[in-house]
């Protein structure tokens, strides 16, 4: 009998889809922070403009320094509010960051079922930082 409840539990278990938890929404956020802030320091270090793609469609965060991917299951959200022009160009799907350490700014919010965090960058500074979600 137990061996039976073993073998349904064996298959029926991986079938059931599994909701992303509050932890793994944070660890999301703290990804996609990290690719931004790699995404800087590399724009410092080579003294060029380095954009980080968002697409939120697609749901993927991709640095624009060595391709890393940054991929959100389908339960989570993922909105952008970019600026449309950034100094000579339009932006509106990347966070682009300059040789002096500053970028035209962004913020990410990755949400799911209306809580979640957002990943902040500030377009003076540069700085990024991770602060949770206040929905509007």
């Amino acid at each position: 009998m137990l061996a039976i409840i073993g073998l349904l539990a064996a298959i029926i278990l991986p079938a059931i889809p599994r909701a992303t938890s509050r932890a793994r929404l944070e660890g999301y956020a703290v990804a996609t922070a990290a690719v931004l802030k790699e995404d800087r320091v590399s724009a410092l270090r080579q003294r060029a403009r380095v954009a980080t793609l968002i697409d939120a469609q697609a749901r993927i965060i991709r640095s624009g320094t060595d391709g890393r991917i940054v991929h959100l299951p389908a339960d989570v959200r993922l909105d952008a509010l970019l600026p449309s022009r950034c100094y000579d160009r339009p932006a509106g799907f990347t966070i682009d960051f300059f040789p002096s350490g500053t970028s035209c700014g962004g913020v990410v919010a990755l949400t799911r079922n209306g809580t979640g965090y957002e990943v902040r960058v500030n377009w003076l500074t540069g700085g990024v930082n991770v602060v949770p979600h206040r929905p509007l």
